[in-house]
This record gives C-alpha cells, sequence and structure tokens, in this order.
C-alpha cells in the first residue's frame, strides 16, 4: 500500500454502545452480503433438488454471512488509506478514527475463526474450506496483489465474489459437480461488467487515490467495450445450466433467457454512448437485479411443484403440438 505503513487516524470515542455497534456493522459492508448470500442459497437449492435441511440452510447463511464480514473487515483495514483520501469513505470507521487497525483486525479473525468452525461442524469441511479460500482471494488476490497494480484487478479478484455458489452446493452434497462449477464461472464472468459499470460512475475516486480501474486506465469507450463482450458470454453461459448440463429447467431457462436479453439491451445502450453516467448507472443497477432474479429462478425452477405444473402444461400442450404441420 501507499501509505498503510505510516498511516493512521487520530482515535475519537464513541457516544453509546449502539454506536461501537453500528461502527462494526459499517466495517463488514454490509450491503455487499446480501447477494452473495442469494446466490449461494440458489446453489443450495438446485443442488438439493428443491428440497434443503432448513437448519443447514441457515447455518450455511450464517457463516457465509461471519466469511464475507471478515474479509470486507480486512479489505477495510487495507485500504484505510485511499479510504481517507476520497470523500465518500471518508468517515468509515477506520479513516474517521472510529475503530482502531488492532481492533478491527481482532474483529475479523474471530469472525473466520466462526464462520470456519460454523461450517465445518455443521456443514462439512470442503464448504468450510472453501468459504475460507473465498476470503484469501479477496484478500489476497483482489485488495493486496491486484486492486492497486492492475486494471484486471475486478476480472481475476472477482473469483472470490464466485466462491459462494461452490460453498452452499459443497454444503449440500459434500461434492462439486460441473454445474456447480458453470455457477461460479456465470457469477465470475458477470462481475466484469457489473462491477466496471460501478467503476465508471466513481472513476474520477479511484484516479485520485490511482488505483487502476478499467475505466481510468482505458477510458469510458474501452470499458464499454469490454462489458458488451463479457455480457454476450454471460447469457449463453446461464443457459447451459438447462442444457447441457440439466441442472435447471425450462422456467430458469426462461427467466435466464429473459433477463439476458435486458443485460444485452443495457450493455448495447452504454456501447453506443460510452460517456453517459446515466446507462452506466443503470446498468450497474440492473445488474445487481439481475443476479438476484437469477438466483431466484434457479431457486423456483428447483421446486417440485413447479416440475409437476410444467409437467402438467406439457402434457396440456402436447396434443396441440401434435397438429402442427411438420
Amino acid at each position: 500500500m501507499n501509505q498503510t505503513t505510516t498511516w493512521n487516524a487520530p482515535g475519537r470515542h464513541h457516544e453509546s454502545f449502539k454506536a461501537v455497534v453500528q461502527s462494526y456493522i459499517q466495517l463488514t459492508k454490509p450491503r455487499i452480503i446480501p447477494l452473495l448470500l442469494i446466490e449461494t442459497a440458489a446453489a443450495m437449492w438446485v443442488a438439493g433438488q428443491g428440497e434443503v435441511d432448513p437448519v443447514l440452510l441457515m447455518v450455511t447463511l450464517l457463516s457465509g454471512t461471519l466469511a464475507a464480514a471478515s474479509a470486507q473487515t480486512i479489505n477495510c483495514v487495507y485500504d484505510r488509506d485511499i479510504d481517507y483520501d476520497m470523500e465518500r469513505t471518508r468517515h468509515r470507521p477506520l479513516p474517521s478514527g472510529r475503530i482502531q487497525i488492532r481492533d478491527a483486525l481482532v474483529f475479523a479473525g474471530v469472525l473466520a475463526v466462526l464462520a470456519f468452525g460454523l461450517q465445518a461442524l455443521v456443514a462439512n469441511l470442503l464448504s468450510a474450506v472453501l468459504a475460507m479460500a473465498g476470503l484469501a482471494i479477496y484478500v489476497g488476490v483482489y485488495t493486496h496483489w491486484l486492486k492497486r497494480s492492475s486494471p484486471q484487478n475486478i476480472v481475476i479478484g472477482g473469483a472470490a465474489g464466485a466462491i459462494p455458489p461452490l460453498v452452499g452446493w459443497a454444503a449440500v452434497t459434500g461434492d462439486l459437480p460441473l454445474a456447480a462449477w458453470l455457477f461460479f464461472f456465470i457469477v465470475f464472468i458477470w462481475t466484469p461488467p457489473h462491477f466496471w459499470g460501478l467503476a465508471m460512475l466513481i472513476q474520477d475516486d479511484y484516479a485520485k487515490v490511482n488505483v487502476p480501474m478499467m475505466p481510468v486506465v482505458v477510458g469510458d469507450e474501452a470499458t464499454a467495450q469490454q462489458i458488451w463482450y463479457y455480457t454476450l458470454v454471460l447469457v449463453p453461459l446461464t443457459l447451459m445450466m438447462t442444457y447441457p448440463l440439466g441442472a435447471t429447467g425450462a422456467v430458469y431457462a426462461a427467466i435466464a433467457l429473459g433477463l439476458g436479453f435486458l443485460f444485452i439491451q443495457k450493455a448495447w445502450a452504454l456501447l453506443k454512448a460510452p460517456s453517459d453516467r446515466g446507462l452506466a448507472k443503470g446498468l450497474f443497477k440492473y445488474s445487481i437485479l439481475y443476479m438476484m432474479l437469477l438466483s431466484a429462478g434457479m431457486v423456483v425452477d428447483s421446486w417440485p411443484v413447479t416440475h409437476t405444473l410444467v409437467s402438467h402444461l406439457s402434457s396440456q400442450l402436447e396434443p396441440l403440438v401434435g397438429l402442427l404441420p411438420f
């Protein structure tokens, strides 16, 4: 880091215990975590073919929350210098001095130990190790190695955000079939267009602190092209969950196709007007909704009642299909 070895914020006192709790919660960047949990839950439902042990589900989501919170806390420790230089992050707990570095690291360590222990005890060792691998990739590969050194930081480091589906799948089955890895790659390919949409909006902040995010290094036009290419790869990748892998059915395929069409539309619009911040903001917001609804589509598709309804509808339509002239 540029200043981490010498930089430290002056200590400040909290006014109440509630304020202390709020500062530690803020340290975990809680708004990022729900999407990771949705991906985890979706993988569990698909792996369990629509039936998941409620206790296993709750513990896996809790341990996932703890692991992600630990990773984000360490990220805040590492990035405290650049957070202090950016107006939108200056008031976070570490740069503002509300929490000290040592306390944050102890907090992160406790969260990681609890996450690993819970997952290993209630689920299995494979899912617990995967959760820690996600933490290590986020901290070691993305935050420490790539974030400040390469415009490809979010591409490679994005693997950390794609680990939750593997954790969920392994928690249910104890192994990682091809469908689990496909879910991993779906999130992996989705991450760059998602994050670059945001980076286009706040690129001035990144430029100020010398973080080489894609828009800062190559500009809006080249970034929009990269978003377009990744989106074109993403959509057919999502459909492979249904064919050829057969892990999902027609309901998910229809949802994935509709969501993907809208994503391509937004990426195309941004490609045609890369300097339009409104389009970048719209793509970023939609990318979040996209992953939420795609994951929800997997869950709904996995339910036995959905299979029953699809089978009934197919039987009703079969006589009509037989009348078609081909």
